[in-house]
């Protein structure tokens, strides 16, 4: 089996922060920077990140700083410390306890959207940081109480970790890994229509969360064993990507299948076929559409694609 590189990396794998973690637990430097007058802060609204241009297809994170984070930080909702943008601090706000935004956040400066509708389609730092902030927010949001006891629970270590009122204990945020692979043979690859894709006609790599005690490798096989029925023996490991829908992290494999006849388990999958080189380079012919290009599903066909 061929090894495929990634030709480039992948749309919110370029994060330009430095975490900073040390100056988490420095409480007067952090307060020194909430309210300096070069902070950015990163707004996030019921799961939306603020975004400007989107009607000129032209994206761009929108960062608040100045009087206008005053406001922002006003309603008093969840916050972290994501790090160093050069010299200047970068924190993440929650608004999602205001009905309304636009009065924190004027209209005009952008609008709040889901952060999968952007399209960025190459990588971008601005949109690893987006991606960053809203996947930590996710997990704040999610973990308000403590799974020990059940008792509240208040934010430490600027936002990163909560810790229990009453027993103590400490949680910290959660990400879940999951395997995503495209699973080649006879210079076909297999592509699956999920009972959970948005688009009738979509294919994309096959899927699936990594269990406990289970290697990775082990959790590719399984997956496609599972939802295909198709046997995989070499596989190969091709990048990874932070994927905050809600808090995972893809992780990106070619594997080798050893056999052709597909078996679909029908709880997950409505159809999975085999598609020719040819079929992937002209999906509308085809009546089907590829993956979102800042997928890391799309990555990995198109790094297949090229190395042809």
């Amino acid at each position: 089996m061929t090894v495929i590189i990634a030709t480039r990396p992948n749309v919110y794998s370029s994060s330009p922060l430095d975490r900073a973690v040390t100056r988490r637990e420095d409480a007067v430097w952090i307060e020194e920077r909430l309210v300096h007058h070069e902070t950015l802060f990163v707004p996030v609204w019921r799961n939306r990140n603020l975004v400007r241009g989107m009607d000129e297809a032209a994206p761009a994170a929108v960062y608040i700083s100045g009087r206008s984070a005053h406001e922002v930080r006003s309603l008093g909702g969840p916050w972290a410390f994501l790090g160093m943008y050069g010299e200047q601090a970068v924190f993440v706000v929650d608004l999602s306890a205001a009905d309304d935004p636009v009065p924190l956040v004027p209209e005009s400066v952008g609008q709040f959207v889901d952060l999968r509708s952007v399209g960025w389609g190459v990588a971008r730092p601005e949109a690893a940081v987006l991606a960053h902030a809203r996947g930590l927010m996710h997990w704040r949001a999610r973990h308000r109480f403590c799974g020990v006891c059940g008792a509240p629970c208040e934010a430490k270590s600027s936002g990163h970790m909560i810790q229990c009122t009453a027993c103590n204990t400490q949680h910290f945020p959660r990400t879940d890994p999951a395997v995503i692979m495209l699973i080649t043979r006879n210079d076909r690859a297999l592509l699956g229509h999920s009972q959970r894709f948005p688009r009738a006609n979509m294919y994309s790599t096959l899927a699936g969360f990594v269990e406990p005690g289970e290697t990775l490798e082990e959790a590719v096989r399984r997956e496609v064993m599972e939802e295909s029925g198709i046997r995989v023996g070499a596989v190969h490991y091709h990048s990874s990507q932070p994927w905050p829908f809600p808090g995972n992290i893809m992780l990106g494999f070619y594997g080798e299948g050893l056999s052709d006849e597909i078996t679909i388990d029908p709880e997950e999958m409505i159809d999975v076929r085999w598609f020719s080189r040819d079929e992937i380079r002209h999906p509308d012919t085809h009546g089907f559409a590829l993956p979102r290009a800042d997928s890391i599903a799309r990555r990995l066909i198109e790094d297949w694609m090229a190395a042809a």
